[in-house]
């Protein structure tokens, strides 16, 4: 399979309006267009019946101590985690690429609907659902495309892959509100091939 995208290069930065924040020379961070990018992919593998998009950032503190702080920084060799900005599933077989924008144009407070989506398909919930658990303005289940957000403090540029599973089934076997956890346990033994696109992502001037 091959995976790419027209809203950025393969290891190259991702422009603002796809990211949930953007820099704010005053705030530091301000909310953004929030966009979902345009994916395309191809050489799909003989029987495919549907398709998962999962947007996972590699790059995550594993400890938020440091984290957007006045006069401290998260440190490079601070250990990292997976965070879930996308899951999407049954994505029709037939399919071969998702426009720009059509799956998010805007941040939503509270999250945005779900598990239905366009066409057919559905969104599982994303990790900003875990990180605005705590804030009773933003709090909520967050579906399906939020973006890049990443510490405005942070000593390392953050990398978005954008994974695009081929599987043999036309439904993925869950129901209701699941996560990428459950959607990447779930599809296991029904994967025939895969690939993705990264992108690079940065609220830190430093780096810019």
């Amino acid at each position: 399979m091959k995976v790419w995208s027209d809203s950025f290069a393969d290891h190259a930065a991702i422009d603002a309006q796809f990211a949930f924040g953007k820099p704010d020379a005053q705030a530091h961070v301000a909310l953004s267009q929030n966009k979902n990018p345009h994916l395309a992919w191809s050489d799909v593998p003989a029987g495919t019946r549907s398709f998962v998009v999962i947007c996972t950032d590699s790059d995550v503190p594993s400890q938020g101590d440091d984290v957007n702080k006045e006069g401290r920084e998260v440190p490079a060799d601070l250990p990292r985690v997976d965070f879930y900005h996308w899951v999407l599933v049954d994505v029709p077989g037939a399919t071969s690429e998702i426009p720009a924008a059509s799956h998010s144009n805007h941040v939503t407070p509270r999250g945005k609907f779900g598990p239905d989506a366009l066409d057919g398909m559905r969104h599982g919930v994303n990790d900003y659902t875990a990180w605005f658990a705590g804030d009773e303005s933003m709090k909520g289940d967050y579906y399906g495309y939020d973006g890049p957000c990443p510490p405005w403090n942070d000593t390392i540029v953050h990398h978005y892959h954008f994974t695009v599973y081929a599987l043999d089934i036309a439904r993925v076997p869950l129901e209701g509100r699941f996560g990428g956890d459950d959607v990447l346990a779930a599809i296991k033994p029904h994967v025939l091939g895969q690939a993705s696109v990264t992108g690079t992502y940065t609220l830190n001037p430093k780096l810019a």
